[in-house]
C-alpha cells in the first residue's frame, strides 16, 4: 500500500502517514493476509478510490461509514457503495429510504453511489480493507488512525462542508471537527436493526443542501442516475 496510488492533492498530505508505524502494521498484516491465501476487499486499485475521486478541494458533504462490504463484487473504496450488479445492502436501501422521504428521490435501481463522489462527497470508511466474509476482520490494525488524519485535514483545509455521521462510531470518529466551520449531523445508523431509532426522518440531504447554500456552495444533486 503505498502513497503513489493516492492523487497527488492527497499524496501531499498524507505522505508522511506511511512512514509511521501504524501505517508500516498495516502494510505487514495485509502482506501476511495474502500470502496466507485469504482474499481481500477492495482490490488494491480500489482502497483508496474515495480519496482519489473526492479531493481536498471538491469536498462538499463527509459520510462515514465502518469497513468495506465482505462479500464478493461488492466493495469499491467507497462508503455505503457497492458496484453496479449488486444487490442493494439493506443499509443503503434505508439511506435510499430516507433520500425519498426527505427530498423526494425515486429509489434507485443500483447501489454505485460514484455520482455522489463526483459532486464532493466524500465516502470514507473507518477501515479501508476486510477480509472477505468476516466483516470488521480489519479494525483495530492501524486503518483507523490514518483516516484519523484524513478527517483532520479534511476539517483544517476544506471549505465549510457537513459531516453526516451515522451511528455510534462515526459520531465518535467526528468529535473533533470544527463546528465552527462545518455543519456536524448526527443521526442512528441506517442499518436494520437502528434506522428506525432516528435515523428514518433525519432529513440530513435536505439540510446538507441548506447548509451549502448558506455558504455559497452548490448543493449535492442526490439523484442518482438510473443508468
Amino acid at each position: 500500500m503505498e502513497s503513489l496510488l493516492l492523487h497527488p492533492e492527497w499524496r501531499e498530505p498524507l505522505s508522511a502517514e506511511f512512514d509511521k508505524p501504524h501505517m508500516k502494521k498495516v502494510v505487514d498484516f495485509l502482506r501476511k493476509e495474502k500470502q496466507a491465501g485469504k482474499v481481500i476487499f477492495p482490490s488494491n486499485a480500489e482502497v483508496f478510490q474515495a480519496l482519489n475521486m473526492t479531493l481536498p478541494s471538491t469536498v462538499r458533504v463527509v459520510v462515514l461509514g465502518q469497513d468495506p462490504y465482505h462479500g464478493a463484487d461488492q466493495a469499491h473504496g467507497l462508503s455505503f457503495s457497492v458496484k453496479r450488479g449488486q444487490r442493494i445492502p439493506p443499509s443503503l436501501r434505508n439511506i435510499y429510504r430516507e433520500l425519498s422521504d426527505d427530498i423526494g428521490c425515486s429509489m434507485p435501481s443500483h447501489g454505485c453511489l460514484d455520482y455522489w463522489a463526483e459532486q464532493g462527497v466524500l465516502l470514507l470508511n473507518a477501515v479501508l480493507t476486510v477480509e472477505q466474509g468476516r466483516p470488521g476482520s480489519h479494525q483495530g490494525r492501524g486503518w483507523e488512525r490514518f483516516t484519523d488524519t484524513i478527517i483532520e485535514h479534511v476539517n483544517q483545509v476544506a471549505a465549510p462542508s457537513v459531516f453526516l455521521l451515522w451511528g455510534a462510531q462515526a459520531q465518535k470518529k467526528g468529535l473533533a471537527i470544527d463546528k465552527n466551520r462545518h455543519l456536524v449531523l448526527h443521526a442512528p445508523h441506517p442499518s436494520p436493526l437502528s434506522a428506525y431509532r432516528g435515523y428514518f426522518g433525519c432529513r440530513h440531504f435536505s439540510t446538507a443542501n441548506q447548509f451549502l447554500v448558506s455558504h455559497s456552495r452548490e448543493p449535492i444533486d442526490w439523484r442518482l442516475p438510473c443508468e
